[in-house]
């Protein structure tokens, strides 16, 4: 299980330091992950996907359960009122909320990848100030190796907690 730390850096020189200084602590560039404002150069930098810049995985998975949820909804009340014959069609019933779930995980993370994401929000202001937000999800094993590292090397940026649980995908 890995860790989320969150790291504020005050230019595009520091963080370019610090991407250096992780992947000699053996990080891999895939789990360290830069935000910036949408005029800062990024070049040298591993920039953070829509994954984990919106909320569109919390929106998929809330547009699954009530999709899901619509979808038993109509197919009991279409099972129930058989069109063919006289018993129950129970598989119209299943086949409906498994399309009703799809369409709820599909429309919903449309508009979620639209949507900032909900973790982010605090920083939102030193983004825009021109500070560049550092996640780096690490095992909890090597927390305060990390942290300790970025400390010693880095004094110019600001240590903003670690997040208890990183989603699965981003």
């Amino acid at each position: 299980m890995r860790r989320r730390i969150y790291w504020l850096l005050p230019d595009l020189a520091s963080a370019r330091r610090t991407m250096n200084d992780l992947l000699l602590a053996r990080i891999s560039e895939s789990h360290i992950h830069f935000v910036a404002r949408e005029d800062a150069d990024m070049s040298g930098l591993h920039e953070a996907n829509i994954l984990q810049t919106s909320d569109v995985i919390r929106a998929a998975q809330l547009g699954l359960v009530i999709g899901g949820a619509v979808g038993v909804a109509a197919g009991v009340v279409a099972a129930m009122f058989p069109i063919v014959g006289d018993t129950p069609q129970w598989g119209v019933a299943a086949v409906l909320a498994v399309l009703g779930g799809l369409f709820g995980a599909w429309s919903s993370s449309m508009i979620g990848s639209s949507t900032p994401s909900s973790r982010l929000k605090r920083f939102q202001a030193a983004i825009e100030q021109g500070q560049i937000l550092l996640m780096v999800d690490v095992p909890r094993s090597r927390i305060e190796e990390i942290e300790a590292v970025l400390e010693t090397a880095h004094p110019e940026g600001h240590f903003e907690g670690v997040e208890p649980d990183i989603p699965a995908f981003p």
